[in-house]
């Protein structure tokens, strides 16, 4: 089976992918693009027409959903502890949360960095500040399924917990933590303490360095 190859830039939604490899154990070439690569690698529209990342190209298999392709990197061998299968206990939740992570959660993210970051300038930081607010409101449900669990599934580290925390991370790294409650950050505390997710961080900020260089 060939290698699959992960384009992404460092710090991205890719970084759930990168993560997940690291837990399965599933080797791969990552391709570190800079940001945003629609416009700073324009030949990689050739090969994403969207110009987004991540993209997971594995054979014949173009993939560019960020939790998707956690859960196939996770299931890609067969399915390992790091998803729930059908039939196992919590695996509504476990395709809930995996979903919810990008479509709930870090969807008002990406909006409050356009208008509050990115372009700032234009006069919208107001409405970014708007989905800040909307995205501390929608961190009840992942709260609330904490309460006396470690993990969010089957009482054990999973994909879910990858795609969840990666929004937690991001918050943190674009200036959203302040409306985070403190369970949240203790639980991305042990998300991030994972050797798994430490070899991933680095291998991104490596191919983001030689960019650099």
């Amino acid at each position: 089976m060939t290698k699959p190859t992960l384009y992404t830039c460092a710090r991205s939604r890719g970084l759930r992918a990168t993560w997940a490899a690291e837990e399965a154990g599933v080797e791969i070439d990552l391709k570190v693009l800079p940001f945003p690569p629609r416009h700073l690698a324009p030949d990689y529209l050739s090969i994403n027409p969207l110009g987004t990342v991540p993209l997971l190209v594995d054979g014949d298999t173009r993939m560019t959903e960020s939790c998707a392709i956690a859960h196939y990197l996770a299931t890609r061998d067969g399915y390992t502890e790091l998803a729930v299968a059908p039939g196992e206990a919590d695996y509504a939740e476990y395709c809930d949360f995996t979903y919810h992570a990008d479509a709930t959660i870090t969807f008002p993210q990406t909006v409050y960095m356009r208008f509050a970051i990115f372009e700032k300038d234009k006069g919208w930081a107001e409405a970014g500040e708007a989905y800040a607010k909307w995205f501390y409101k929608r961190l009840v449900k992942v709260e609330q399924r904490l309460e006396g669990r470690e993990f969010l599934c089957a009482e054990r580290f999973t994909v879910a917990d990858i795609c969840v925390g990666y929004a937690l991370i991001l918050a943190q790294n674009v200036g959203l933590d302040e409306g985070v409650p403190e369970s949240l950050k203790a639980y991305r505390k042990r998300l991030t303490a994972r050797e798994a997710y430490q070899r991933a961080f680095v291998r991104e900020e490596e191919g983001r360095k030689a960019l650099e260089a």
